[in-house]
């Protein structure tokens, strides 16, 4: 092993499934954001938040609750 590097494999979807029951925030295409507690995802990034709101210039504006994001629109997605 002499030689090699320590290298960080997580994937994706491991990032994910750390960050359960915690708080995300969510950027989407088009620039809207939210925040909420990540309840569950799929392969395709589709995620459910709950307590989420609908944040502008980083401050919430909205509470909607539960909510379905679909994958494809995520621009990313924040721990914490």
């Amino acid at each position: 092993m002499s030689g090699q590097k320590n290298v960080n494999t997580s994937r994706p979807l491991d990032v994910l499934g750390r960050s359960l029951n915690s708080q995300v925030l969510i950027k989407l295409k088009g620039g809207r954001e939210f925040r909420g507690v990540l309840e569950s995802f799929d392969m395709h990034m589709n995620l459910v938040l709950n307590d989420a709101e609908k944040l502008e210039d980083g401050e919430s504006t909205t509470r909607l609750g539960v909510v379905l994001i679909r994958g494809d629109n995520i621009v990313y997605i924040s721990p914490g």
